[in-house]
């Protein structure tokens, strides 16, 4: 579902993660999932194989960090602590697994967890069903990263958010737009007056000619 020019997961705008999670996805689960992926920039991996003693002390009791463990990240990076923000942990308080078990988000029956292809399916038909196209799972972590950026977070920051090992590749997640690369070029015209010509007080009329 990758459809932009650059092959690029979708960014999501304000109004289509609302209605996303207000009338595309159809349960608490399916809202708790993705709130954790768009609210944390986590992969989809490292949020389907979550325990759920990484994100609640006990039903009801969230920590005020979510835990992604080095042996669930991509690459093996480090462990890595996101704090619980509180449009996530409204949503995390409507959820919790309904029977007792080892992963937030368990699998089939109950065994192992959610695999992330089963978790693609459910949110492709929620796009589909309100009208999205482009999205996939990727989604939500390009959209967290880029919202940072654009709200000036500095990179390195960034990258203590997302787990990536270095900067370059996590450059390549960012969304560009066109605007702020005008801006950005503007604003090289506050460095010095080369360029600029001061005109005369009085210029000299000339008469029109015509031929």
């Amino acid at each position: 579902m990758k459809i932009d020019r650059h092959g690029k997961a979708k960014i999501l705008t304000q109004s289509e993660i609302q209605l996303l999670f207000s009338e595309g996805l159809q349960n608490n689960r399916d809202r708790a999932l993705f709130g954790i992926c768009l609210y944390t920039a986590c992969r989809i991996k490292e949020c389907c194989s979550l325990r759920t003693t990484d994100v609640y002390e006990r039903k009801s009791i969230i920590y005020p960090e979510i835990t992604f463990r080095k042996g669930d990240t991509k690459g093996k990076l480090a462990t890595r602590a996101i704090p619980v923000i509180e449009e996530l942990r409204i949503l995390l308080l409507d959820y919790y697994p309904e029977k007792r078990s080892w992963f937030l988000f368990p699998g089939l029956n109950g065994t192992g967890h959610i695999h992330q292809d089963s978790a693609a399916r459910v949110l492709r038909k929620a796009c589909q069903r309100v009208g999205i196209r482009g999205v996939s799972t990727h989604s939500f972590r390009r959209t967290a990263l880029t919202q940072m950026s654009n709200e000036g977070i500095p990179l390195r920051i960034i990258q203590e958010v997302s787990g990536h090992r270095n900067l370059e590749r996590l450059q390549k997640y960012l969304e560009v737009k066109p605007e702020q690369v005008r801006g950005a070029v503007s604003a090289l015209s506050m460095l010095s007056s080369v360029g600029k010509r001061s005109l005369p007080n009085s210029l000299p009329v000339y008469p029109l000619v015509y031929r």
